[in-house]
């Protein structure tokens, strides 16, 4: 399974690769797996803003409808709309095309409460 290094992750699945004051927010391979085929995803707003581990948008799929929290604190900078007529990228590249929102950081600190690539991996063997 794809778990790439630079990447921070949390306990609910969701993946982020900070840039600076930037977060781009995203699914891991494991939750598009868990999920199945993604049918349709409900982007946030540009400009909601959202604190960390609250929803940020929700994902639906042949097997269910489940959220996506966001792993950082910020203001929702960005979304990807090659999702609303290609949701399936979630499940083809999770990590590239498949990204789903970028934030503006509010507080970078938090990524302490993240795990990394090695701390997310043994989280997975765990569950």
């Amino acid at each position: 399974m794809d778990i790439p290094d630079g990447v921070f992750y949390t306990k609910e699945h969701e993946w982020v690769k900070v840039e600076g004051q930037m977060a781009t927010v995203g699914i891991t391979a494991y939750a598009q797996e868990q999920l199945g085929d993604i049918t349709f995803v409900e982007l946030p707003e540009i400009g909601k803003s959202v604190k960390q581990f609250d929803g940020l948008c929700s994902i639906e799929s042949v097997k269910a409808a489940s959220d996506v929290y966001a792993p950082l604190s910020g203001k929702v900078a960005e979304v990807n709309k090659e999702l609303e007529t290609s949701p399936e990228l979630i499940n083809s590249f999770p990590f590239q095309q498949g990204w789903i929102a970028k934030l503006e950081i509010s507080d970078l600190d938090e990524k302490a409460n993240l795990m990394n690539s090695a701390a997310y991996r043994a989280f997975l063997e765990k569950i």
